[in-house]
């Protein structure tokens, strides 16, 4: 009989490559670990790790159950979250991921009304872009994971999304960002084709491919001089007028761009904005209900 308790030791051995990072990582140990990882391999009847110096490896059968792991456990915090919502979510716990300008935009919003209908359920929060944020939905590390993908490009992400389910939220546009005494803030829209000879501050690594794509379809290729992750970051330089930028409105509207002045973009560059999950976790209530107070979210 394998016990979720020795999975997720061996997810966390496999993922640390020793008994004391995973103890670190899962609170216990290094002792505990050791001897769970010891009863693992009892149950199943064979090795699961190869222990050598300071290296550890796992066996052809540990990497199998590693493998399987993740949707297993998945399994079972539905099969566990169900039960505790058969009692009208009084308990439940969902785990979200988003990134950035979801999380300061959409997810406050979503999460208040969540916890005044149900207080019983509890939501962390943890932020990522895709498609790390999808890599942890799959690897079993969050129930929800807030996602984007840029329209005309979507073919190929649908694809890659084909194992989860997809709800989609809100059409985020993308906006020109230029510092106010700029040439064309006051502009009513600007063709990303007149910035072409512009310094840029880029976004995250999608962002950053998407605006390449969309400024070589205007038959240029944008000279970044500098790239972050940080949306406040990115309104920051180009209020310092150190270059131009396109954002999603979600990420202007998520801070105060001093300095700086967003102009309408032709022709449009749109983002859809979703949330994916699991399909056994789509059925636990916990999640369903996270689920639509983010789409409620998007029409407040």
């Amino acid at each position: 009989m394998i016990e979720a308790r020795h999975l997720r030791v061996l997810r966390a051995v496999a993922a640390t490559g020793s008994f004391s990072a995973a103890g670190r990582e899962l609170g216990c140990t290094q002792p505990a670990v050791s001897q769970q990882m010891k009863a693992l391999e009892a149950s199943v009847g064979t090795p699961l790790l190869v222990r050598g110096g300071r290296e550890m490896r796992l066996t052809q059968a540990g990497e199998a159950l590693v493998r399987h792991a993740a949707g297993i456990l998945a399994g079972l915090t539905a099969a566990e979250e169900e039960v505790a919502a058969i009692a009208g979510l009084r308990a439940g716990r969902v785990r979200l991921v988003s990134f950035p300008s979801g999380s300061s935009t959409l997810v406050p919003t979503a999460l208040a009304a969540l916890r005044a209908a149900h207080p019983g359920t509890r939501v962390s929060l943890v932020e990522a872009e895709p498609p790390r944020s999808v890599e942890m939905l799959r690897e079993g590390d969050c129930d929800i994971a807030l996602a984007f993908r840029y329209a005309g490009s979507a073919g190929a992400q649908e694809a890659e999304w084909d194992d989860l389910v997809v709800r989609p939220l809100l059409t985020d546009r993308l906006v020109a960002l230029v510092p106010e005494r700029h040439r064309l803030a006051r502009a009513g829209s600007v063709a990303i084709g007149e910035l072409a000879e512009e310094p840029w501050i880029a976004g995250c690594p999608r962002c950053r491919g998407q605006l390449v794509e969309v400024c070589e379809g205007a038959g240029f290729t944008p000279r970044i001089d500098f790239a972050t992750d940080d949306y406040p970051a990115v309104v920051g330089l180009v209020g310092a007028g150190l270059g131009v930028a396109v954002l999603p409105q979600l990420a202007i509207e998520s801070v105060r761009p001093r300095g700086a002045r967003a102009v309408t973009l032709e022709p449009a560059v749109r983002r859809d904005i979703v949330a994916l999950t699991l399909p056994d976790l789509a059925q636990v209530p916990a999640v369903t209900a996270t689920l639509d107070q983010l789409a409620r979210a998007t029409r407040r």
